[in-house]
């Protein structure tokens, strides 16, 4: 079955208002899976053994419409691949504690806004930390959040990043709230911080500023 066709197969399934799902991809011949993996590159597949995992929302950069267009380029090159559905997500709805009391859950795009709300407006590099709730999504989180180059804050449920306003090494704010996004459609709960800032760098024949945090070079 052509690959849009087992899409199509998959989108018809899904609940009313699913907001995005989690798919797996692998390719009936094993070296086709790099040239897969080049097609939905703008997907951010990611590689997992012998499979690609990735996002499709409703709507969006990422949305359907875009990922139908890709699986008919893998179609049309007759590079033959088994899609699956992993996970489905819903619109979020408030979480209730072990009380049974409804708490609130700030999405981690929202405090990602509000870390940079609180910035010089002439900011150029950040250092930032993401902190979630579970260790069991580390893995998950590190997945979505590719992008952004994660990096394990030691033993801690964290990761440290870093982010560009202008130029240099760094993912640039956009796209870490997209990253963010992700998380928030799947549930994953989280806070976002700023570590360090400097403002108005002006590298020269580098990359940027270099920190050094904890006898590690970031």
């Amino acid at each position: 079955m052509k690959l849009v066709d087992q899409w199509r197969a998959i989108e018809s399934g899904l609940p009313a208002g699913w907001s995005g799902v989690q798919l797996k991809l692998s390719t009936e011949q094993a070296r086709d899976l790099p040239r897969a993996a080049q097609v939905l590159g703008s997907l951010n597949a990611g590689k997992v053994g012998p499979t690609l995992v990735f996002q499709v929302d409703r709507a969006g950069a990422n949305g359907a419409q875009k990922a139908v267009h890709l699986f008919e380029r893998l179609d049309d090159e007759r590079t033959w691949c088994l899609l699956e559905l992993s996970d489905v997500s819903v619109p979020d709805t408030p979480a209730v504690g072990a009380s049974g009391i409804t708490r609130e859950v700030t999405p981690v795009a929202e405090t990602w806004d509000a870390a940079l709300g609180d910035l010089p407006s002439d900011w150029s590099d950040l250092l930032c930390e993401l902190e979630i709730a579970s260790s069991a999504l580390l893995d998950r989180t590190a997945l979505l959040c590719a992008p952004i180059n994660p990096t394990r804050a030691g033993s801690r449920l964290a990761f440290t990043f870093r982010c560009s306003g202008r130029s240099g090494y760094g993912v640039s704010s956009s796209m870490a709230r997209r990253c963010f996004e992700r998380l928030d459609n799947e549930g994953i709960e989280g806070i976002v911080r700023v570590l360090r800032v400097l403002s108005d760098t002006d590298p020269v024949a580098t990359q940027g500023p270099v920190w050094l945090v904890g006898g590690r070079m970031l």
